[in-house]
């Protein structure tokens, strides 16, 4: 069996885990609180408490990660409601500094968010200590459908995508 055969079930097969919901998405920062205001005010997340503070052989046992230790907050992320995900920022003890991110790179490159104005949402990145990856295009699709959308870095390099859908 080829590698594209195993790589998941076919159309018509169950997902062999049938009651899997999405959680969240984690952010490791240099400064929890600093990344957690600065998606607050950019897309008006809500802490989700309690704040997190973990240290000691369970969390050294689960993360892999000898002396860690790590404080955070979840944030509720916007359009999902009450019940949606989050975004998880933590800041360990045991930090290791990492390689800027790219949009090209191997593994989780962004998180996205659709928005009425990727213009207003370039701007305020911009405004609240971001920076630009690149410019604000226009991609058609292959139904004619048309996306708007820029990828930018957040105040800690991490990108962000916001696009705007026309039919």
């Amino acid at each position: 069996m080829s590698r594209e055969e195993r790589a998941g079930p076919a159309a018509d097969e169950p997902a062999r885990i049938a009651a899997a919901r999405f959680v969240h998405v984690n952010l490791v920062a240099a400064d929890w609180r600093r990344l957690a205001d600065f998606y607050r005010r950019l897309l008006g997340c809500e802490v989700v408490p309690p704040p997190r503070h973990y240290a000691g052989a369970l969390l050294e046992a689960g993360t892999g990660v000898p002396g860690a230790g790590l404080r955070g907050a979840h944030l509720r992320l916007p359009g999902a409601g009450e019940h949606g995900p989050t975004l998880e920022i933590y800041t360990y003890t045991a930090g290791r500094d990492a390689e800027l991110p790219a949009v090209n790179r191997k593994g989780y490159g962004h998180i996205a968010f659709e928005v009425d104005s990727v213009a207003a949402a370039r701007e305020a990145v911009l405004d609240l200590g971001g920076s630009a990856v690149g410019e604000i295009v226009t991609l058609e699709t292959a139904t004619g459908s048309r996306v708007t959308w820029c990828y930018l870095r957040d105040p800690e390099g991490n990108i962000i995508e916001f696009q705007s859908w026309q039919k």
